[in-house]
């Protein structure tokens, strides 16, 4: 094998390759993302009244945002199934086939009956298929940031990280988009009666070119190698528990304080918040869904920039600016979005979306260097499985939940801000590993703990 030090394992990679990947991941994770993020805006817009009617108006808004939530319950069994086999069979059979599940599940949620068609056998439907989306949401993630961290120059790990991100900005651009042109397209009845059905059959075409893409990208070289010296672990899961439990929850902390956040829009709270016609808002569809859409674009900028520049400053040095830019814009949030115009209401999600990629951009590359390589998939995706189920799971029905009951948005603005602390907390109890090295024949250096005053770390090696 040739050695350069342009890659974890010193292989040579040509630039070729390397775009490949990148376009690979963006592709994937959008698709993947645009499915997730298209059920939870119809759960805010329309769910609520076609699928748990029976409630009446204000539960089924509340039981409509759980079955959001109750996907992010089976995300740790994705990770465990993807984690399993990324360790033992390779990243890149599980990025194809969380692509298909995710797919697969997202058309059927735009085939199923209302409640009014076939009864309680349509939201217990919706509820599966939901569950069908957590498992392969939770198998994803991990195995699209493998392939762009372990495919990455040292020196751009975060630049290459910042792809599979940038397809969380991505896919709520595309899936509030799809939405916000329905709402023309099929406005008012025509929207309920079929208008919110067609975003979600658009995913069928949206999965085969995420598919073709993603079975042209070739292994992790990090697996490869691993593969090759026959050093793989039998129970991956169980050596990440038994050994590194605290990185694990001190990691989910992390994601956690970003999830909750970013829930708001993602987890389709804001949608519903503002125009719910009994609400105190009462705005119309289209423009709210166009001003999310806007937003995701100063996500995705954010999300970017912010990988690129952790390369140069660190990690932890972004995260820490990431959270504190985060603080501001929740505090901004609702003061904008309660004007009730939709022009501030943008302004609001744009100030927030900077610190939510800061807080998102970096992720990929500080994950990817907190794990050793042959636990690798296993500890990013349980990590980040618990850390949704901690931030993102019910973030929107908690803060349904706590206007009703307080009757003012300030009650879910501290809620925000206190998750937003809980994440600054977790990273400054992390090292800043940015750097090390991520192959196997490093494996000793990367078991040692990143969690501050456990034990003494050397310095990694940077650049």
């Amino acid at each position: 094998m040739s050695t350069s030090p342009f890659t974890p394992t010193g292989s040579i990679r040509s630039q070729t390759d390397r775009r490949r990947v990148v376009f690979a991941t963006v592709i994937g994770t959008t698709v993947e993302w645009y499915d997730f993020f298209i059920y939870a805006s119809a759960a805010g817009l329309v769910f609520g009244e076609l699928f748990f009617a029976p409630a009446g108006p204000q539960f089924a808004t509340v039981l409509s945002f759980l079955t959001v939530g109750v996907s992010f319950l089976f995300r740790p069994l994705g990770a465990f199934l993807a984690g399993h086999i990324g360790d033992r069979y390779g990243r890149r059979v599980v990025l194809v086939a969380t692509l298909i599940l995710m797919g697969a599940s997202t058309a059927l949620v735009g085939l199923l009956p209302t409640y009014q068609a076939i009864g309680i056998a349509a939201p217990i439907l919706l509820v599966l298929l939901r569950v069908l989306q957590g498992i392969s949401a939770g198998g994803e993630w991990g195995g699209a940031v493998l392939m762009a961290v372990e495919h990455a120059p040292t020196a751009k790990r975060g630049l290459f990280g910042a792809s599979p991100q940038i397809g969380v900005p991505l896919g709520l651009l595309l899936a509030s988009g799809a939405m916000a042109v329905m709402t023309a397209v099929a406005p008012g009845e025509a929207f309920l009666a079929w208008g919110w059905r067609v975003p979600f059959l658009l995913s069928i075409v949206l999965i085969l070119i995420g598919y073709w893409v993603r079975r042209r990208v070739e292994e992790s070289p990090v697996f490869t190698e691993i593969a090759e010296r026959r050093e793989r672990t039998r129970m991956p899961i169980v050596q990440v528990f038994r050994k590194h439990w605290l990185l694990v929850i001190v990691a989910a902390f992390v994601f956690a304080g970003n999830n909750a956040v970013g829930y708001m829009t993602t987890g389709g709270y804001i949608q519903n918040y503002s125009t719910n016609p009994e609400g105190p808002l009462k705005l119309d569809r289209g423009p709210v869904l166009w001003a999310v859409a806007a937003s995701a674009v100063t996500w995705l900028l954010a999300t970017w920039f912010a990988g690129w520049l952790s390369d140069r400053i660190g990690r932890r040095t972004t995260y820490i600016v990431g959270w504190i830019l985060q603080l501001v814009g929740v505090f901004t949030l609702f003061p904008l979005v309660n004007t009730g115009s939709v022009g501030l209401l943008f302004l609001g999600l744009a100030i927030l979306t900077i610190g939510l990629g800061f807080t998102y951009g970096p992720q990929s590359a500080l994950y990817s260097e907190l794990f050793p390589a042959s636990i690798r998939f296993s500890g990013v995706s349980i990590s980040y499985a618990i850390g949704a189920i901690l931030g993102g799971a019910f973030a929107p029905t908690i803060a349904t939940t706590l206007v009703q009951a307080t009757g003012t948005t300030l009650s879910v603005t501290w809620y925000l801000a206190g998750m937003t602390v809980l994440g600054l907390l977790a990273t400054l109890v992390l090292r800043d590993r940015t750097g090390i090295p991520l192959g196997p024949d490093h494996e000793a250096e990367q078991a040692v703990s990143p969690i501050r005053g456990l034990s003494r770390e050397p310095e990694p090696a940077r650049g």
